[in-house]
């Protein structure tokens, strides 16, 4: 993946600031939020100016029992070559359930579900990735995501889960350096010990993300400013490679421009002091 440098998740809300903040390299859109033949002037702008959008899938389900949609895929794909985009992201999760194939009335989570970490979830995850990636067009990088409380009866590690599926179907990882925050408060996860044990060299690029805690559950909630926990882990992850582009996530309570402004530019320090100060090299 060529070099993204840092970037900010675009949203309707905040179409103006984005326009306006000095070196954005780049932006992610959820990308069911946005119809391929009406694309939103904003976004155009940016595409005219040479900024890269890429597409960023949240109902896909591909950790799910179920094969994943033709429809769902035939309209990521549509978006990817409306957006000119490079590739596509998605989470490792699954989001329904039910339906024909079960024999039972269909259900929809409303929210990212995580995967139990076992051979059986595996195996379904790395066949629905195959699928997705031979109706996809460009390549496809897959998300980490957040979650309360592990699964009982899991069998892998989150290192040696993302590790097997990038052997087995060459995905590229997305890695949220908030989600492995995240995991640490609420299932006591070592965050050094993923990285560590990442295949980083399918490293496509990283979310970084804002949270609160509240009666000690840590909640991913992308409406608060990125803690200083986050940017030590980002700090740590380009320590050991250097990531083709970090992004910043924001979904509500907005704030300021200025402020906006300048959590972006603290996550731009982070990720280019690293690369200055040897990036890549494990420290």
């Amino acid at each position: 993946m060529a070099g993204l440098g840092t970037g900010i998740g675009w949203r309707p809300e905040i179409a103006d600031v984005v326009d306006a903040l000095p070196d954005v390299g780049w932006v992610e859109v959820v990308a069911e939020n946005v119809c391929p033949d009406h694309l939103p002037p904003g976004l155009v702008r940016l595409r005219e100016r040479g900024i890269t959008v890429v597409p960023h899938g949240v109902g896909l389900g591909l950790g799910g029992a179920q094969r994943p949609d033709p429809g769902r895929l035939a309209a990521l794909a549509r978006r990817a070559e409306a957006l000119g985009a490079p590739l596509v992201t998605e989470h490792i999760a699954f989001v329904r359930a039910g339906g024909p194939p079960a024999g039972t009335p269909p259900m929809e989570a409303g929210h990212l579900l995580p995967v139990p970490r076992t051979r059986d979830a595996l195996e379904v995850l790395c066949e629905n990735v195959m699928i997705a990636q031979d109706a996809l067009p460009v390549p496809l990088a897959l998300e980490n995501i957040a979650a309360l409380f592990p699964w009982p009866g899991e069998e892998l590690t989150e290192e040696r889960f993302l590790t097997e599926l990038v052997d087995r179907t060459g995905v590229g990882l997305l890695i949220d350096v908030a989600n492995l925050h995240t995991n640490r408060v609420n299932r006591g996860e070592d965050p050094l010990a993923v990285l560590d044990g990442l295949p980083l060299d399918a490293l496509a690029y990283v979310h970084v993300a804002g949270g609160v805690e509240r009666d000690g559950v840590w909640h991913d909630s992308h409406a608060h400013p990125v803690p200083e926990p986050v940017l030590g882990l980002l700090a740590e992850l380009c320590a050991r490679t250097a990531p083709p582009g970090v992004l910043l996530e924001r979904d509500e309570d907005f704030p300021a421009a200025e402020e906006l402004a300048a959590e972006l530019a603290a996550v731009r320090d982070v990720f280019e002091r690293t690369a200055r100060d040897g990036g890549g090299a494990r420290v």
